[in-house]
This record gives C-alpha cells, structure tokens and sequence, in this order.
C-alpha cells in the first residue's frame, strides 16, 4: 500500500483536493474491498501509520467463551480457545485486531480497491465543483455556447465545465450561435448519476431582477429596492419598485435619461418589454398601478375564504380597457401576477370618467378634479 500513499500527494495537487480527503477515500475503498472479499459483516478499520507512511486494514474482532459462539459469530467474534492460541494473555469480551496482508490477496481484490479509488476521487471533485457552484445560484453566470441539440436544448460552457440551458428555460425567439457568449440564471447544480449537472435559465424573474442591478446603482447599492417581478419572457415584464430614500425617484432611476438603463435590459433579454412601477403598500393603489399605462377609476377589494386569489373589482373607460388588458391579456396577467390579486374589469362610460379626469387651464379646478379622482379610486372601499 505504499505505492497508493506516495501519489496521494500528486492525486490531491492534480484535483485540488484536501491530502486529507484523498486518504479517506483510500481508507473506504479498503474497507469496501474487505467487506466484499472477506466478510460483509466484517469490522474493518483502515489505521494511517505516518511513520511508515503505511496505510493498514484491520480487521476487530471479540473474544468469546467457546460455548457462545455459533457459526453466525464468525465474521465478529473469536473462541477464546482460538484466541489464546495468538495471544498468552486473553480473556472473554477482549477485543483482537488482525493485520491483513492485501500483498497476500488476490489480484482482482486489489485492483477493485483501485478502481473504487478513482471513482471516490471523481465524487470527491464533482462535490468541490458544486460546492463552486453553489454560490452563484441564482446568479447570473456568463458561458460560451459550444453548441445546440436537436432538441433545441444550449450546451453552455462554464470554465471548465459544461451547463445545459433548456429549450423550456430560453426565452422565445432567440438563437445562438457556436462561439457566443451568453448570460443566464444559475438555476440548479446537483450531482446526478452521470455526474454534475448546471442547469440554466433566460426565463427566470431572476435574470431580470440581476440585469437591473447591473444597470442600476441605485438597486445595487440599495437605495431602491425591487418589491416583485412579474415576467412573461422575451413578451413583457413589470418592475414592481419602491425607495425609502424621498429624494430618490425609483422609476426615474430604473429606466435611466432616455431610458437607457431599462433599454440596455431590454436588448440583453431579446426586446423584451418592461414597465416600471412604484410600488404601494396600500393594495388599491398597488392594484392601480399595476395595470399602467392604462388609467384606472376605481379599485374595489374583495377577500377569498378558501386559498383562491383575492378579487381585484376595478373600473377602467371604455377607451382604457383595451390597455387595461393588453395585446393578448399580457398587460392583466402580469398585473396578476404581480399583485396576487384576481382581476375583474367594470366598463364604465368615457363620458362618466371625463368628470372625474377632465381638466382645463385653471389650477383650482385641476386640483379640485385630481381630488375626485384620489376619492373615486376608492369607491366602495
């Protein structure tokens, strides 16, 4: 067993792994290889001798009166006859360890123990890897494209390891090519039978969330903070955001002059639509918001008993509702999504809503109607 401790040093260098960690997964290869060899009901014990950088397999077993053991002993137990035939001094419930001789075994048993070996050392260096891993879940990771299945599933290369972003997790319409390099979610890492698996995401909510704090100061240093995400990837997302900072503008920060921190989101998600919003702790106003650009009447609340969404009652013109809405529902179902909130939309009449909106050059009178259209956004509250 020499040769096995004088490349445990090369072994742990070349995987960058613990010298510790190598010698234990020599220690269990041993035991395997005698449970399987000699008894499966054995008591092995591998002992690390440093003096003669010996690595020896013990086998433990106890001493008993001959008239209590039985052939189901064998593999545990020793007639105290036997043992008084190896050691002078014995008595009954001593424990003898044996030295075994792996020199003396036959070849496939030794060379099981080398093979166990190599595959300890492959599981040792796949639970590094993920334990690397595992700090940048749900982070975003930046790959290079090697390349895509039939399937349409992206072999994506981390350093020096491969992750796989499914067709189901890439957002809709967009292509890669071999060579490119793309940003994506961490959303998984796990060791599988067929070693580690990274599994990656363009179409979580997180990807949004990490994209915005890349393009905005203000959220990374914390000063604006993101409430919710609601995402219908590479179609339309709403921001729900908030500050406690009252000289800081959340939505003015998020979409940047010109809009060109919300832009450089959007391009890096395939033109994908974001609203931002300022998020309101009283649930009316957050529901109102919610559904922008299209102006809201009123908001009326109702609770569920049983574990449905509570029912958002709320009264849009009859030439918002199609904003209200959105192509294709979009605009209600992220305003859903975001808000947790069930939706029904009243139509009430453009010409009732223009008394509540109207307004003319005088200030008082503006003031006045903005007023009407604070209490009508309560309406039956």
């Amino acid at each position: 067993m020499e040769k096995i401790l004088d490349i445990v040093g090369a072994i742990a260098s070349e995987n960058g792994l613990p010298q510790e960690q190598v010698v234990e997964a020599i220690k269990e290869s041993m035991v395997k290889m005698a449970k399987k060899e000699i008894s499966e009901n054995g008591n092995f014990i591998v002992f690390e001798d440093k003096s003669s950088k010996e690595l020896k397999l013990v086998q433990k077993m106890i001493v008993c009166d001959d008239g209590e053991f039985n052939e189901d002993m064998e593999a545990t137990h020793i007639p105290i006859s036997d043992a008084q035939k190896l050691v002078e001094h014995v008595n009954a419930g001593d424990e003898l360890e044996y030295q075994i001789n792996l020199e003396g075994m036959n070849r496939n048993a030794v060379n099981s123990i080398f093979h166990d070996i190599t595959y300890q050392i492959q599981k040792l260096n796949e639970q590094e890897i993920l334990k690397a891993f595992e700090k940048d879940l749900n982070k975003i990771v930046i790959g290079k494209v090697l390349y895509v299945d039939k399937d349409g599933n992206t072999s994506v290369e981390l350093g020096e390891t491969r992750a796989i972003l499914p067709l189901k997790n890439r957002i809709k319409g967009e292509n890669f090519r071999v060579g490119q390099t793309i940003r994506c979610v961490l959303k998984s890492a796990r060791i599988t039978r067929n070693g580690i698996r990274l599994e990656l995401s363009r179409t979580t909510p997180k990807l949004l969330e990490e994209l915005l704090m890349l393009e905005v100061p203000e959220i990374k240093d914390g000063e604006v903070s993101i409430y919710k995400i609601a995402r219908i990837p590479g179609e339309k997302a709403k921001v729900a955001l908030y500050t406690n900072n009252p000289k800081i503008d959340p939505i003015g920060s998020a979409v940047g002059a010109r809009g060109v921190r919300i832009n450089a989101v959007s391009k890096e998600l395939h033109g994908e639509n974001i609203d931002c919003i300022e998020y309101s702790s009283v649930p009316e106003i957050f529901v109102a918001k919610s559904l922008l650009p299209a102006q809201v009447i009123s908001v009326k609340l109702q609770t569920s008993e049983d574990d449905e969404k509570p029912l958002a009652i709320v009264q849009v013109s009859k030439s918002q509702k199609s904003k209200a809405i959105g192509k294709s529902g979009i605009n209600i179902r992220l305003a859903s999504m975001l808000t947790g909130y069930i939706f029904q939309l009243e139509e009430v009449a453009d010409k009732e809503e223009n008394i509540v909106i109207k307004k003319d050059d005088n200030k008082d009178e503006d003031k006045k109607l903005g007023l009407e259209a604070l209490q009508s956004l309560f309406k039956g509250k």
